[in-house]
């Protein structure tokens, strides 16, 4: 097979295709190089170790696997781990027992700990570090809301929510409102959006407003203005913050000799945030499960670490997204599941919080 052809999973064939994903599963169950009489006694193919030696040798050339030092066996490389994440994973579903306990200790968190809860199951489940991308703001509902002129020119909005948070912004008035008007606008917001979460009432006032301003006249322009003004997502609605639990799971599995130098690099990009919140940010559009491999992610702190990732959402609306940061010979099929599991069962467990809309 010639190093110039598609290493494509289909273009691979089926015996190389078994081939790679075994020597990647041995890999990552032992961490030692995979040679082809292993390969030969445990897959079950029906040929010689010369045969799957020459297979291995095609895969080699395409840059799939390689030889550390003088070994005779061989391991995944990035590339090779790339295939086998996209196109050969077979992830080992969740047991029915495991499941269930997972659903019961997020059902018997409260509610203010239910993120915490689920960092620590995944760091748990998976001897990984777990991370969560806390709730955006704007998907708690709407209770009530307040104007309170503060001055000619600037109101203060405050919007209490269903989880008890207060949120409140300053905008300019866009005309002199009398306390009166500015009470019904406040009553009408609070009669009609009450149950609605904030995203929703951004997304159906100015609509709204514009249908119904030729029949209420001043007031409605009035609010019509002010809903202008508050069309844009508050400043805390963007994705803001993270917990990481199980950090020391890492380090456990760590190699002194090799391995702290580079998790001292990804320790400092848990401190530092940005780039870590940049990239969960990045999975808030993604669909289901989602897999950055080290480097070749495009984020440089990851280095030889991965982070397995899924949304998890509230009345079927994306929130936040959750995940495990592990090294690169983490188990994946173990990982995928735990991963997509907890997302749906604290998505579950959050809308359980939430009241009925009014």
């Amino acid at each position: 097979m010639p190093a110039s052809r598609n290493s494509s999973p289909e273009a691979l064939g089926e015996r190389a295709q078994r081939l790679l994903r075994g020597l990647v599963e041995h890999y990552v169950a032992d961490g030692r190089p995979v040679g082809s009489k292993t390969l030969a006694r445990d897959l079950g193919l029906g040929v010689s170790p010369a045969t799957l030696r020459n297979v291995m040798a095609d895969l080699e050339q395409l840059g799939l696997i390689a030889a550390p030092h003088t070994s005779a066996g061989r391991v995944p490389t990035a590339k090779g781990l790339r295939v086998f994440l996209d196109a050969l994973l077979r992830a080992q579903p969740m047991d029915a027992a495991a499941e269930g306990a997972l659903r019961d200790r997020l059902g018997q968190s409260e509610p203010g700990h239910l993120v915490e809860t689920a960092g620590r199951l995944l760091a748990d489940l998976s001897q990984q570090a777990g991370v969560v991308l806390l709730p955006r703001r704007d998907v708690a509902r709407l209770r009530h809301v307040d104007f309170v002129p503060l001055s000619d020119e600037r109101l203060l909005v405050i919007l209490v929510t269903d989880d008890g948070d207060v949120h409140n912004w300053v905008v300019r008035q866009p005309s002199k409102a009398d306390p009166a008007a500015l009470n019904r606008a406040a009553n009408y917001l609070t009669e009609h959006h009450a149950g609605k979460t904030l995203a929703q009432v951004r997304g159906a006032l100015l609509d709204e407003l514009t249908r119904a301003q030729t029949e209420v006249g001043a007031l409605m322009q009035a609010m019509l203005d002010l809903a202008n003004q508050l069309a844009p997502p508050p400043p805390d609605t963007a994705p803001g913050d993270y917990l990481i639990r199980g950090e020391s799971n890492l380090l456990a599995q760590a190699d002194p000799a090799a391995d702290l130098r580079k998790l001292q690099a990804l320790f400092q990009a848990f401190g530092e945030k940005r780039e870590l919140l940049r990239l969960l940010d990045e999975c808030l559009h993604g669909q289901g499960v989602q897999i950055f491999l080290g480097a070749e992610s495009g984020y440089q702190f990851l280095g030889d670490f991965s982070l397995v990732t899924a949304p998890y959402e509230i009345d079927g609306q994306v929130v936040g997204v959750l995940g495990v940061i592990g090294p690169q010979r983490m188990p994946y099929q173990h990982v995928v599941s735990v991963v997509d599991v907890t997302a749906r069962l604290l998505g579950a467990a959050l809308n359980r919080r939430l009241p009925n809309p009014t």
